[in-house]
C-alpha cells in the first residue's frame, strides 16, 4: 500500500507528492520518431509509457539502439563497397556520394527495424 505524507495548509491538508525522477539525456531524432510513432500508431502503447513514467527512458533506449545500429551498418557497407579514405583522396564527389548512399540505405534499415517496430 503506498504510504502518503500531508502537509497542514491552514484548514487543509495537502498531499506531498513527487514526481519520479527522469532519465538525463536528451531526445534527438530517432527518439521524437519513434514518439510520433507511438502517438499515431500505437496510442494505447503510448499511454501506457506516459502513465508508467517510463516514456523518456523507452525512447532514450530506442535512440541508442538506432544510432549503434546505424553506425555499425554503415561501417560494415563503406567496407563491403571499399568506401575508404583511398576513394576520397582520389575521387572526392565519388566518395560523397557513395557515403550518401551508404547512410541512406543504413538509415533506411534502422528505421524498420528498430524506430518503427514493435
Amino acid at each position: 500500500m503506498m504510504k502518503i505524507e500531508y502537509e497542514q495548509n491552514g484548514d487543509y491538508k495537502i498531499p506531498m507528492l513527487m514526481a519520479d525522477p527522469q532519465p538525463e539525456g536528451t531526445i534527438t531524432k530517432y527518439g521524437m520518431l519513434r514518439e510520433t510513432f507511438l502517438k499515431e500508431h500505437h496510442k494505447g502503447v503510448y499511454s501506457a509509457f506516459l502513465l508508467d513514467g517510463t516514456l523518456k527512458k523507452h525512447l532514450l533506449t530506442i535512440q541508442t539502439q538506432a544510432q549503434e545500429m546505424l553506425e555499425s551498418l554503415m561501417d560494415k557497407m563503406q567496407k563491403t563497397e571499399q568506401v575508404n579514405e583511398e576513394l576520397k583522396a582520389k575521387n572526392q564527389m565519388l566518395w560523397v556520394a557513395r557515403m550518401e548512399s551508404i547512410k541512406n540505405r543504413a538509415e533506411e534499415i534502422v528505421l524498420h527495424d528498430v524506430v518503427y517496430s514493435l
